[in-house]
């Protein structure tokens, strides 16, 4: 058992915004837990301390919006995502963190900027086709695998697709659940989930069920068009966070 104070000093404030960002944005601004609790632990041990608090947060998510999510998308990101998850398994001793998190930082901070810089474009319009869903969903699959880092490849493509906020939330939550539970075999299988592991993860499930709760309760507060706003700015904040920490890795 971790017993610093600091420790549990930045990981209550990751926890929260992680809720706060899966129970009523779509989970972007959740990718920065790992970085933030990173500062005082291992990347490692942060992704594996946080999966079982991920999973009891998509229980309560899918709660809040059961059947509102958009199977149509869901049929195609779902079995993507699976291969994304393969090979995270599969190469997990070989990953360089600070590539991959480089690489998902330039593509959502490029493709926030590119709304941000004249080019603003209302959700819906010019769908990406389903080629893109399956790489989108491929990749998140895998960042996710290794830091809990899928939200930006999934919400830039379903910020494409004619969805409703409601939808495009409950669509990000139910894929994320899908993905977090198929995680805990392989992490498992990897001797991430450890009895201290465990422990600690408990000792977060109360700020992680206020943060899910305090996210729905601002999502129905928020207009479709600041919504949106709010996810091109996490898409955009995330972005830069994983751009910097990929270089200074």
């Amino acid at each position: 058992m971790i017993s610093d104070p600091l420790f549990y000093a930045v990981a209550i404030p990751a926890v929260l915004l992680f809720g706060i960002s899966k129970g009523g944005f779509g989970g972007g601004l959740g990718v920065m837990a790992v970085p933030l609790m990173a500062l005082v632990i291992s990347p490692i041990q942060a992704a594996a301390i946080l999966l079982p608090i991920l999973c009891f947060m998509d229980i309560l998510s899918v709660r809040v919006y059961w059947k509102r999510w958009s199977w149509a998308d869901l049929r195609l990101m779902l079995p993507a995502s699976v291969v994304g998850i393969l090979v995270g398994t599969a190469t997990f001793q070989y990953l360089d963190e600070s590539l991959i998190k480089l690489i998902v930082g330039v593509v959502a901070a490029s493709f926030a900027a590119y709304h941000y810089l004249g080019h603003r474009i209302s959700p819906g319009s010019g769908q990406l086709g389903p080629g893109i869903g399956l790489i989108a969903s491929s990749i998140a699959g895998f960042t996710s695998f290794v830091a809990h880092a899928g939200g930006p490849p999934v919400n830039m493509f379903l910020l494409k697709r004619s969805l409703d906020k409601t939808t495009f939330v409950a669509t990000t939550v139910f894929f994320f659940a899908a993905v977090n539970f198929l995680k805990l075999i392989p992490y498992g299988l990897l001797g991430q989930l450890d009895t201290d592991n465990l422990k600690i993860s408990a000792t977060l499930f109360i700020p992680a069920a206020v943060g899910v709760l305090t996210g729905a309760w601002l999502h129905s507060r928020v207009s479709d068009r600041y919504f949106y706003e709010v996810v091109y700015a996490l898409l955009l904040i995330v972005g830069l966070k994983l751009t910097y920490d990929g270089l200074a890795g």
